[in-house]
């Protein structure tokens, strides 16, 4: 008797504990995370360590989005709590937080996880779990694989993809210049170097360096580049990396054209760390797609910055700021696409619909075979001390395909700057 009374005790036990069952709402499927008032959502970032420097303002400004959306009564009457775990862009600390989110948390989607060494490390615990792991914060391929990673999706324009972009801006512009590449010897660099070669051909780059982020000490492969005679150097660098690379370039009285990923290339955090140095920036080249800071004509930056200013107002308003910003407008949008039963499956499935129009001036590309963010990018350039858009807007593939002039216009943000 007492071991059928066991036995019927821990039935009820595991279903209890099941992350699957009905929503509160009443759908079938996981609503792990979810309740009748509340959405909890899950990152890692690097709040300290190498990767701080800039990255560190990300969370905080999607987490301002959300306080946002909150005050005017959240997605279908659940407000939104953002669960923020400092990683240090250390992989083995990402693996302990996200397990901490997920197994402690029981949170309902990663939101943004930043880092390609990092992400990577977690991709197959999160799909074990069945967790939504929603707009990654690196443009690795690796999360564009919905076969083998289907709860996984992008955000950032693909390291390729921009190479590619990169390499075109080299080819037309600087037509006949030696080039050379630094990067960041992982997925970043390698993919990014990639894509630059597909466009100006592989014997093209006279010298490629690489680095890891324990080692900040960039003398030796500065002075390769510099040695090869390089005039113009492309950077896969995280902003520390892109400071150190032309503090360290001017030291050795090196100054080739920089033409930099969007990752590292952020004007007003790369000028907080170089401090008397900044002027080092005049004239270079970078990526982007989500608009400048600095442009208060542009209706998305008007908008963001008002909820900034209200919000986040004693963290500079910069590239990062943009960035957290226009992820939380983006998740909020799947959550409403997702509908008020609000399900792990009907989230995914909203993601893979798409649809979805915001900030980016590229489009996004998501579909239930594409699983990447981004598909462009618009150049930017540093003059008299602000970072400015030039040209048109640029898309293209990861494959072999040619670098296009992407012209659609994006819409004007809602009045509230939440999507209905």
């Amino acid at each position: 008797m007492h071991r059928i009374v066991s036995v019927a005790l821990a039935a009820v036990l595991v279903a209890a504990c099941s992350s699957g069952g009905e929503t509160p709402g009443g759908a079938k499927g996981d609503s792990t995370g979810v309740t009748d008032t509340e959405i909890v959502v899950g990152t890692h970032m690097p709040l300290t360590g190498p990767a701080a420097a800039g990255y560190s303002e990300i969370a905080p400004a999607t987490k301002a989005y959300f306080d946002h959306v909150n005050a005017s009564g959240g997605v279908h009457g659940r407000k939104i709590t953002y669960k923020v775990m400092d990683d240090g862009y250390n992989p083995a600390n990402t693996q302990t937080v996200v397990r901490q989110l997920v197994l402690q948390d029981r949170v309902f989607a990663i939101l943004n996880g930043l880092g390609t060494p990092t992400h990577t490390g977690v991709l197959d615990f999160l799909k074990t779990n069945k967790v939504p792991d929603l707009f990654v914060a690196s443009g690795s391929r690796t999360w564009n694989q919905p076969e083998k990673y289907p709860h996984t999706f992008g955000f950032n324009t693909d390291y390729t993809v921009e190479g590619k972009i990169l390499g075109n801006y080299i080819k037309q512009s600087l037509p006949g210049k030696k080039v050379c590449f630094f990067g960041q010897d992982d997925d970043f660099g390698r993919d990014s170097l990639l894509g630059v070669e597909k466009v100006l051909g592989a014997t093209a780059v006279v010298s490629k360096q690489k680095y890891v982020t324990s080692n900040t000490d960039v003398a030796p492969q500065v002075g390769a580049m510099k040695a090869a005679g390089c005039e113009v150097v492309v950077l896969a660098t995280i902003p520390g990396f892109t400071a150190l690379s032309m503090g360290t370039a001017a030291r050795l009285a090196f100054k080739p054209q920089w033409v930099v990923s969007n990752v590292g290339s952020d004007h007003p955090t790369l000028a907080k760390q170089l401090g008397n140095a900044a002027p080092l920036l005049e004239g270079m080249v970078g990526v982007s797609n989500l608009p400048s800071p600095a442009d208060l004509t542009d209706p998305w930056t008007a908008a963001f910055k008002k909820i900034h200013d209200q919000y986040n107002g004693k963290a500079p308003f910069n590239g990062n700021a943009v960035y957290g910003l226009s992820v939380g407008y983006l998740f909020v949008q799947a959550l409403q696409a997702a509908g008020k039963d609000l399900t792990r499956e009907g989230l995914l499935a909203a993601v893979e619909k798409n649809g979805f129009k915001g900030p980016g001036f590229a489009p996004l590309r998501y579909s239930k075979t594409n699983h990447s963010g981004y598909g462009g990018h618009r150049l930017t350039k540093v003059a008299a001390g602000v970072q400015v858009f030039f040209g048109d807007v640029f898309e293209t593939d990861s494959a072999d395909g040619s670098v296009n002039v992407f012209g659609e216009q994006r819409p004007t943000p809602p009045a509230n700057t939440i999507a209905s």
